[in-house]
């Protein structure tokens, strides 16, 4: 049973504190903060609205086309759950620190029904130090004219990861306007032989203190050859030299290969993720 409280829609008067809750946690909070820090309180722009107890002071959750909750204790995400379960879903996601995540969607899961998948346990790591070992001198930001190249990696990557395929809906135009823009912004790296991707990497939101790395993908007949660490390496170091940032990511627990390859460059756990995705 869901227990009513007050949550309300925040605006441009809330700007300071939204701006503080996120200015707290710039690790776990990089993906909203990455938005926010370009149009502020403009739902229109940000695609979606800061929902606030107190102002933003007790709690604070950010619904969009992913719902991350930012601040608040259990009965916060309550509260946020009585409000969500009263506007009905329109997210595809549910994503942030487990802690926030896991007691908000046991107290939705009722009104909205079964997830397509849960993933309760994804380490975010940091890597604020130089990275450890070689790094690739073959990765490299992908340019414009490479994106028909890149682009099936990319599907390959998000069809792997998330379990569905990016260009269903819209036969694809969305995601690969999504990749075209990441390229042309100089958020995505690979290492090319010749037309093929062997490694890649983007950078899916960009704060501006931390870099989220994402859509880290191998080439499936290379995988278990040595590629990745060199490889995450040069992204790393790009991100500490190039755009002053300490390079971030989040990983499921399940996937021990990558786990231990981000470990060796010199990435730790600083949080816990959750992901609710439909």
């Amino acid at each position: 049973m869901l227990t009513a409280s007050f949550s309300r829609v925040l605006g441009p008067g809330h700007a300071a504190q939204v701006s503080r809750v996120l200015t707290a946690d710039p690790l776990s909070s990089c993906m909203v903060a990455a938005r926010f820090e370009q149009v502020g309180m403009n739902e229109a722009a940000m695609g979606g609205q800061f929902w606030g107890i107190g102002g933003g002071r007790d709690g604070l959750l950010f619904a969009g086309a992913s719902m991350v909750p930012l601040a608040g204790d259990a009965s916060a995400m309550r509260t946020f759950a009585h409000t969500a379960a009263r506007r009905g879903r329109k997210c595809a996601t549910i994503l942030g620190p487990a802690g926030r995540v896991l007691p908000f969607w046991e107290r939705l899961e009722p009104r909205w029904g079964p997830a397509r998948e849960l993933r309760p346990d994804q380490p975010l790591m940091a890597c604020p130090t130089d990275p450890l070992g070689p790094t690739d001198p073959h990765v490299r930001l992908v340019r414009p004219h490479q994106l028909e190249s890149y682009y099936p990696a990319a599907v390959a990557m998000f069809t792997e990861e998330v379990g569905v395929d990016p260009r269903g809906g819209d036969n694809g135009r969305s995601y690969h306007a999504r990749i075209s823009e990441l390229i042309g912004a100089g958020r995505a790296y690979a290492r090319f032989d010749g037309d093929t991707v062997m490694f890649k990497a983007e950078l899916g939101s960009l704060s501006r203190s931390v870099a989220l790395i994402q859509g880290v993908w191998v080439h499936p007949q290379l995988r278990g050859r040595g590629l990745a660490a060199p490889a995450m390496a040069a992204v790393v170091r790009s991100i500490q030299a190039d755009l002053h940032r300490v390079p971030s990511l989040y990983v499921n627990d399940f996937n021990i290969p990558a786990r231990r390859t981000y470990e060796r460059i010199g990435f730790r756990q600083v949080g816990t993720f959750a992901s609710v995705l439909f």
